[in-house]
């Protein structure tokens, strides 16, 4: 490979966390309006039956987060985080709990507070960057629900070290992440049903292609994050892990689906004697 070549390379990985930020805001902006699975509102009905505690919710792709993993949720202070898309915070909302979403998508909050005016909700609603959480004081939360989209930021450690601060010594983090052997493909020959490895981990989109493409392409910049990051991070930053499952893709979605799985999920609890 050319030195020209190995420049070219670096340049389009150098982009600066706020570039990241607007490149993804705007990816996500353009999902929302276009109706993408991830910021479909609920229903009214799924409302009301969450209203009568017959709910349930994803952190990850195809598999329901267990009930047990929660406390219970009225009366709870509870942060969606990165959670926008109408989903999971007004599911929350209606089964009792005091919801605070943060997401960074102007598009996806849109659709939550679309579910709350609808079906007359409390939901405060704030557009932010999921690694600064600067707005919230600590220990304000009992739960922080944070489904998979950490593949959008390009270190998960300060989320990790954020949610630590703001959750009130025994509360719950839940939160949902991409395994990372799902980006050692070739992504044009898995659209095709080829699965070819093409990629070294970590792996960043914008080593493959520039900010100017992926903002025309209306493309989100993706990262792959180490399980040393992922789960070790959550011990680093103090967090007891209490569980963890993992599910695939949902079959067609991708040749991998049946291969491995895609996604993990956990469950980590700040101690009591945190300070």
């Amino acid at each position: 490979m050319s030195w020209y070549f190995i420049y070219k390379r670096m340049v389009k990985s150098m982009a600066t966390p706020k570039k990241v930020l607007s490149i993804n805001q705007m990816a996500w902006d353009g999902h929302a309006q276009q109706g993408d699975r991830w910021s479909t509102p609920v229903s009214s009905e799924e409302i009301i039956a969450a209203k009568q505690g017959q709910w349930e919710v994803c952190l990850i792709e195809s598999k329901p987060v267990p009930r047990e993993w929660f406390s219970d949720l009225k009366g709870l202070n509870l942060l969606a985080l990165a959670s926008g898309g109408g989903q999971q915070a007004p599911i929350f909302a209606a089964a009792g709990a005091i919801v605070t979403v943060l997401d960074n998508s102007e598009g996806q909050l849109q659709q939550d507070r679309l579910v709350a005016e609808r079906d007359g909700l409390e939901l405060e609603v704030v557009q932010g960057d999921m690694t600064n959480l600067s707005s919230f004081a600590d220990e304000s939360f009992g739960l922080v629900f944070n489904p998979v989209s950490n593949l959008f930021i390009p270190d998960v450690r300060p989320v990790w070290r954020e949610a630590f601060r703001v959750l009130k010594p025994g509360g719950v983090l839940l939160a949902g992440f991409v395994n990372p052997m799902m980006y050692i493909f070739d992504w044009q020959k898995e659209d095709e049903g080829v699965l070819e490895v093409a990629n070294s981990l970590p792996f960043s989109s914008l080593d493959k292609y520039s900010e100017a493409w992926l903002r025309d392409n209306g493309e989100a910049a993706e990262y792959s994050h180490s399980l040393e990051t992922q789960l070790g991070g959550q011990l680093e930053a103090g967090f007891i892990l209490t569980n963890l499952m993992e599910s695939h893709q949902e079959q067609g979605t991708s040749p991998k689906a049946a291969m491995f799985p895609s996604y993990i999920a956990t469950r980590a609890i700040k101690p009591e004697s945190a300070k």
